[in-house]
């Protein structure tokens, strides 16, 4: 029998009892999904884990979304990502390309909100971990919606926010040209709500530039503090990854970041698969 148990007072379980090996039948599925829409985050330990069963188990809850980096710089078709430290090569260190540019993800963000069809699900596997450091923090843009004021609540409902790729990632790494091109600035609505459950959020992260319609510096006002009150103390779930986790998120309405580790001493293999959204979030 699946057994589920809370992670952090406002999101996140662990399920065990549950072999993602297994054929997905629709009540597997099921199970998965009404997990992710009651606690946003959901961890399954100890899985034997292989790309085909990864891809598998993507492609039977959504479309998988190609790997923006890959296809940026090169055009390739790719449904994976690599989380840490370790290249294609095998190349180690914080000096690796790679490695430099992946501290972006050391920002508070959602994963691809940059896209005009944004993330619904990141579905991680580790393969390798750091002996030190190396946590995922998440933190809950739905829990932080529901602390809002009645006023704070109609004062954004029905805002647009530019998301920008470019714009956070340049302040870690140059973004190379053809991948920029591929990723204009794209606008999200700021209050989303779960279609099953019909529970709101705001939708913000480092991705967000500002706001439409509004000045610059109002902007960063604003969406900074619902940053500062989501991420702020008692409102963060710190994982500490173990061989053999496999974590899904809803990029919907969580917003992670990586907690950094020393690569130049330990490795970090972790892989990733993206389940994309319906649409467009102006479309919600």
């Amino acid at each position: 029998m699946v057994s589920i148990q809370p992670l952090h007072e406002e999101f996140g379980a662990t399920i065990t009892d549950f072999d993602l090996t297994e054929p997905f039948t629709e009540e597997r599925i099921q199970i998965i999904l009404d997990a992710i829409n009651q606690f946003s985050l959901i961890c399954f330990p100890n899985q034997k884990m292989t790309d085909d069963v990864h891809i598998e188990l993507t492609r039977r809850i959504g479309n998988p979304e190609v790997d923006h980096v890959r296809f940026g710089k090169t055009g390739e078709i790719d449904y994976f990502g690599v989380v840490g430290n370790v290249t294609p090569s095998g190349k180690l260190g914080s000096d690796a390309s790679n490695t430099k540019f992946q501290r972006g993800n050391e920002m508070w963000h959602s994963d691809s909100s940059f896209r005009e069809i944004p993330s619904f699900l990141s579905i991680t596997h580790a393969y390798e971990v750091p002996g030190e450091g190396g946590q995922t923090l998440f933190a809950s843009m739905r829990a932080a919606y529901q602390r809002l004021s009645e006023g704070e609540k109609q004062q954004i409902e029905n805002l647009q926010v530019v998301h920008d790729y470019v714009y956070s990632r340049s302040k870690v790494a140059p973004v190379e040209p053809a991948h920029a091109a591929s990723l204009p600035p794209i606008v999200n609505r700021m209050v989303r709500r779960n279609p099953v459950n019909h529970l709101k959020n705001f939708y913000i992260g480092s991705h967000a530039r500002d706001i439409v319609g509004w000045d610059y510096n109002d902007s960063r006002k604003l969406l900074d503090n619902l940053l500062q009150r989501t991420t702020g103390q008692g409102h963060v779930y710190s994982h500490q990854w173990a061989i053999g986790d496999t974590v899904i998120w809803d990029n919907r309405c969580l917003l992670h970041r990586g907690g950094g580790y020393d690569a130049d001493r330990w490795r970090r293999y972790m892989r990733q698969t993206r389940v994309a959204g319906l649409g467009p979030t102006l479309n919600e």
